[in-house]
């Protein structure tokens, strides 16, 4: 039952990181993430988005939120797997 939790966990952490490198993504590759059929990635990234804007101190023309979000996304789905796993192997 863990071993499926771990999975769950891990994956769904995973299709955020995508769509947080689709959304940062699509205005280079010309992808309309504004449309009827993708207007959720935006629903599901630019909360966090948002947060890190105002956290981050200003950089410039540059918009770091996408990259630390990834960074962070990154960091959770790591530390959780490590942290489940030791709790699966009795550790």
């Amino acid at each position: 039952m863990l071993d499926v939790m771990i999975r769950a966990i891990t994956s769904v952490l995973t299709l955020y990181m995508m769509a947080i490198l689709l959304r940062w993504s699509a205005p280079w590759i010309e992808f309309d993430v504004h449309s009827q059929r993708w207007r959720w990635i935006p629903r599901i990234t630019d909360p966090l988005f948002e947060w890190l804007r105002r956290v981050l101190p200003p950089m410039g023309p540059m918009d770091f939120a996408p990259l630390a979000a990834l960074f962070i996304v990154w960091l959770v789905r790591a530390v959780s797997w490590r942290i489940l796993v030791g709790v699966q192997l009795g550790g």
